[in-house]
């Protein structure tokens, strides 16, 4: 079994639990709105809101990582990835921060040159991430996704 069909498989198992965490609070939600005590409608329905709002943070989730999956394949099909692998590293294993930054400089000035180019944006997005700056780079990635998507 590969590595990827084994975390895919995990991701799978784990979607799947929490559809069935969802249901059975569901069901509690219900039932205790069901009773129609104050106190228990109102701690029903709270509690309703929680498997709706951890539904759609599973579903985002997994339509931002597929969207993502879809980008790496065609940038490692176009030969674009970032080679990271003569970086210097700390002795946890990340990149250091100088040579993160330079990374960053080349990425980026690639990104002025050709600003409307998703590529250029997924690489900027994985630049943002080696240099541990994991909110910017989710933005780069979401307007890499905008940008493929438009063709």
């Amino acid at each position: 079994m590969t590595r990827t069909l084994r975390i895919q498989l995990l991701i799978a198992f784990l979607c799947l639990a929490m559809l069935v965490y969802f249901v059975l609070l569901g069901r509690i939600a219900v039932g205790m709105i069901g009773s129609g005590r104050g106190a228990a409608v109102g701690l029903g329905v709270a509690i309703l809101a929680m498997p709706l709002l951890g539904l759609w943070a599973m579903v985002a989730t997994l339509r931002a990582g597929f969207a993502h999956q879809k980008l790496a394949r065609m940038i490692a099909d176009d030969g674009m990835e970032l080679d990271v692998s003569a970086l210097p590293r700390r002795p946890s294993g990340r990149i250091q921060r100088g040579a993160a930054d330079a990374l960053f400089d080349t990425v980026r000035s690639e990104l002025e040159d050709d600003p409307d180019n998703w590529r250029r944006w997924y690489r900027l997005a994985r630049a943002y991430d080696y240099a541990g700056d994991r909110r910017r780079a989710r933005e780069a990635m979401r307007t890499a996704v905008q940008l493929e998507a438009q063709g």
